[in-house]
């Protein structure tokens, strides 16, 4: 040991004890200053931290709390949501700790999905990415400008995984996968908090919708839900647990029922589960009136409904105020008790005390710091770069793309040249007269040397009742006064006058997201007939996709020769889409989530299981798991996604092919770029279990690193395999594995792989 080694590691062996105590004493201060206010606090009021109301703004639901103003005097609201901006957010804390008895500053919250004022792509484009650093980043400057605007509260990252495209909610999440899924929970709630609450550019994360919310039956928003305890610990709850470990401060319940009991009544899923199981020490809130729609899922009155909500271990009342009306009589009934109400008042206390608002309610109220922060250029150039890394190339036949920088491009489509649509959904306090459209990228990127020729082509939709449901929060979808039939022709001729068309289709930014499920997943009919038209002129077509969900688009996979996958990619989403366009940036996003071929495939998902019947795609098959008039797979699988280059893949090599206990086995393959331009690519790794004591997946995903490679460039990717990555829950609900073979696939996305098989003893 070299001189000096022992001191230093015995100094860092007494700050490692020394931590512990620290975060003792902390705790300690924290519980005495809570008892001691809530000795002050009378039952009113201590229902009252449990309220959380809204006076308007950001809602999803019809309800708007009514008198807010007056119960801010009385300490009868704990948090509001729906307002930002440090004007208004100082007028309502002032009412609260100014003029209430006791002075309990406010929480504020928000839906701050994917991002706050700069916005980034939604969160289904975000995972696209493959890289948890950015998705952090961006969540960090997420939470920097939120609680720039006075907010102390994020409700996200949502982290619910989604097989069914038909629910609009996939768009708010990162997909079908549980494993990636839980890695982009971490990063979120590592951004969001920063490991410092108290910090004045944190926001609290609330991570959502706590539980299974992600298998609604039919892809029907608020529907039921039903699955094996299996099937839960196994695919659906790890991306939460994932995120209560990494630190969330708050969890926000589902609107489904599991078991039969809904979600925010649900004692085994609030506390068995999440607080006993899990170690969860911070609160939990509804979603918008969950605990009033309980009266609908036929679980009693609001009274009854809301004293089953509190004694399952909910904490925080969104907007029913079935808490702050009934929760005193319940008690006096002795069907909850004191302790119940106290507990919930308590969570509600410590989460402002980590937030640092008794010490100071208005540190996030920084007129100046909002000025300097938010939509600044530097967040919106990140904004650009993050973008376009969440695109992903479905198809590039010829090597239409990248376009050239000369020449003639018609640009058309009815998402050509539109700001309104450009953020997404969710995205509620972006303003969509800041984004960059795609026609303005074009411009600004190509330069004079390219001529843009525009032309709508065609509307959104032209169904009118369609249109109206979707205008729910403002005209996304504009109809024309122009005929169809015009509208097409401006673009064909257009089209004639071009060297190639690019086609900006797809759906408008609320066609996804909540209360936006569709059975029908394809382009609109009028925007199909548009493409028809352009392909028709035999100029080449460039189809780019604004969608919040995988689309069915095996027309278009069979006739266009080159899709780019845009999402909605926020603020800069034209100077993104334009930068990969044009070369600037080589797209390197995978999808997170399976295309289908059609609906009828819903759900399709890659990490299924085997029948007894398996289909193996043999010619002409019966009596097999398969359909008489579509193949079984997916029309483009979890973890696609070309490159303007091309990489080649060596066969996998392992350290062993035997391997006993606790040993490590290494993976690895030899990736090559074999194409003209410099890329990254996204290098999957994948364990398949043949045999086991229960049912496994055919395989899953198990790491994933992502590489850069100039032309001709080789580069080994090594993967470390260890026992942690074949453990699975088996019929007893214990996580653990079981020796036998195993096989490690390494592979472009989850159907092109290489693979090496090892044989793994205990």
């Amino acid at each position: 040991m070299k001189k000096g080694t022992k001191t230093r590691w015995l100094l860092a062996g007494v700050g490692l004890l020394a931590m512990p105590l620290v975060m003792q004493a902390q705790d300690a201060k924290m519980n005495t200053f809570i008892s001691n206010l809530m000795a002050k606090m009378t039952l009113d009021e201590k229902i009252g931290q449990l309220n959380l109301v809204t006076p308007g703004g950001a809602v999803t639901g019809a309800v708007v709390s009514q008198g807010v103003e007056e119960n801010l005097k009385k300490g009868l609201v704990g948090g509001m949501f729906g307002i930002t901006g440090p004007a208004k957010i100082r007028q309502a804390q002032e009412l609260a700790v100014k003029q209430s008895r006791l002075h309990i500053p406010l929480l504020f919250g928000l839906d701050v999905i994917h991002g706050h004022k700069t916005v980034f792509p939604i969160p289904l484009g975000l995972s696209c990415s493959w890289d948890t650093a950015l998705i952090r980043h961006s969540a960090r400057i997420a939470a920097t400008e939120a609680s720039a605007d006075g907010l102390d509260w994020a409700y996200s990252p949502m982290v619910d995984i989604g097989r069914d495209p038909r629910w609009g909610r996939v768009s708010e999440g990162s997909g079908e996968d549980t494993w990636l899924g839980s890695q982009i929970a971490k990063s979120m709630v590592k951004g969001y908090q920063n490991n410092n609450l108290a910090a004045n550019d944190a926001v609290m994360a609330c991570v959502k919708h706590f539980a299974l919310y992600g298998a609604a039956e039919a892809g029907r928003d608020y529907n039921t839900v039903d699955m094996s305890r299996i099937k839960m610990y196994e695919h659906y709850l790890p991306p939460y647990k994932a995120a209560v470990d990494a630190g969330a401060g708050s969890i926000m319940s589902s609107f489904n029922d599991i078991d039969g009991i809904p979600a925010s009544a649900n004692k085994w899923l609030m506390t068995d589960l999440l607080r006993k199981q899990w170690g969860f020490n911070g609160f939990v809130v509804t979603d918008y009136t969950a605990i009033s729609e309980m009266i609908a899922h036929g679980m009693g009155d609001l009274s009854e409904v809301s004293a089953l909500s509190l004694k399952a271990g909910v904490d925080m009342d969104m907007v029913s105020e079935g808490f702050l009306g009934t929760l005193k009589q319940s008690l006096a009934a002795g069907k909850i008790t004191k302790q119940e109400i106290e507990t919930a008042c308590r969570r509600i206390l410590e989460a402002k005390y980590k937030l640092g608002l008794f010490e100071d309610p208005y540190r996030r109220l920084n007129d100046q710091r909002a000025a300097d922060i938010i939509l600044s250029a530097q967040n919106r150039q990140e904004a650009r770069a993050i973008a376009a890394r969440s695109f992903v190339l479905l198809k590039n036949e010829n090597q239409v793309l990248p376009l050239q920088k000369k020449g003639t491009v018609a640009l058309v489509g009815p998402l050509a040249d539109n700001h309104r649509n450009m953020l997404g959904t969710w995205s509620v306090s972006g303003d969509f007269d800041k984004s960059v459209t795609v026609r303005q990228g074009l411009e600004s990127v190509a330069g004079n040397a390219v001529n843009i020729v525009y032309a709508k082509g065609a509307n959104i939709s032209d169904d009118t009742t369609f249109a109206r449901k979707v205008n729910v929060f403002g005209k996304e979808i504009e109809i024309d006064s122009r005929s169809a039939a015009d509208m097409v022709a401006e673009a064909v001729a257009a089209a004639n006058k071009s060297d190639v068309v690019v086609a900006v289709l797809g759906e408008a930014a609320d066609m996804s997201g909540e209360s936006s499920s569709r059975s029908d997943i394809g382009l609109p009919a009028n925007q199909q007939a548009l493409l028809k038209a352009l392909l028709a002129t035999g100029k080449p077509v460039v189809l780019v996709l604004f969608n919040g969900r995988p689309l069915t688009l095996e027309w278009e996979n069979e006739h266009v020769p080159a899709i780019l996958d845009a999402w909605f990619g926020g603020t800069e989403a034209g100077n993104a889409i334009a930068d990969v366009l044009f070369g600037n940036y080589n797209p390197a996003g995978k999808i997170t989530a399976s295309f289908p071929r059609n609906v009828g495939q819903i759900p399709v998902y890659y990490n299924h299981k085997n029948t007894g019947r398996p289909y193996n795609n043999e010619f002409e098959s019966k009596f097999k798991s398969n359909y008489l008039d579509v193949d079984n797979s997916p029309l483009y699988p979890f973890g696609y996604g070309l490159s303007y280059t091309q990489f080649q893949y060596s066969d996998v090599v392992l350290s062993t092919a035997k391997a006993t206990g606790n040993a490590t086995v290494t993976a690895s393959v030899t990736v090559t770029n074999t194409g003209k331009y410099a890329g990254e690519e996204v290098v999957q790794l994948y364990i398949a279990d043949p045999v086991a004591s229960v049912t496994r997946s055919v395989k899953e995903l198990r790491g994933f690193q992502k590489v850069m490679l100039q032309p001709g460039e080789s580069k080994q990717v090594v993967f470390p395999v260890t026992t942690e990555l074949l453990k699975f829950y088996n019929s007893n609900l214990k996580f653990d594995w079981e020796p036998g073979e195993f096989i490690i696939q390494v592979g472009t996305n989850s159907q092109n792989v290489k693979s090496a098989k090892v044989i793994w003893n205990k």
